[in-house]
């Protein structure tokens, strides 16, 4: 587990269920994962029962975000494609949309980005965020990610294509 004086990074539990259901089913956000058919419960359930694997195994890891104070959960944040080889790795991060603009994403992509220099010794971190999150593309930034590329017409999203922008972060040595 993961901490700081406002949240928890922790593994996924079986009484996450419902809330990685309502998350996991949510048409609207179903592009950020590619997603193109529902989950069930049982997938979901899967899920959480083997993610606790090695990550240089599964060579994805999901940690809940969680309220340090009432432990609620907030989000979710995502490492992916892990390639210990070249030393980097993928973030994605889900606020739930009650809970956002309060800084839960902030305060986990700190932590996050900590673990994968210092505990994971990554080369780098990137992301893959819409030209139009205009919220996200502020976040990364803020964090001293580096705009490196556009990929034009990526996402299919509501009848038109949208731009995607892969973003960077390169361990100070």
């Amino acid at each position: 587990m993961l901490e700081n004086d406002k949240i928890l990074l922790r593994a996924p539990e079986l009484n996450d269920l419902d809330v990685l259901f309502r998350w996991e089913n949510d048409q609207s956000i179903w592009h950020l994962s590619q997603t193109l058919t529902p989950f069930s419960r049982f997938d979901l359930e899967q899920f959480i029962l083997n993610n606790n694997r090695d990550i240089y195994i599964e060579k994805q890891f999901r940690f809940m975000i969680a309220s340090k104070v009432d432990q609620s959960l907030v989000g979710c944040i995502d490492l992916f494609d892990f390639d210990p080889h070249n030393a980097r790795l993928g973030i994605g991060i889900l606020v739930d949309k009650k809970y956002r603009k309060e800084g839960w994403a902030s305060s986990a992509l700190d932590l996050l980005i900590d673990y994968c220099f210092q505990y994971l010794k990554v080369h780098q971190v990137y992301c893959n965020i819409l030209s139009s999150n205009i919220i996200s593309m502020q976040l990364f930034k803020r964090k001293h990610f580096a705009e490196i590329g556009v990929k034009k017409e990526w996402v299919f999203l509501e009848g038109k294509y949208h731009d995607e922008v892969l973003l960077q972060l390169i361990r100070k040595n």
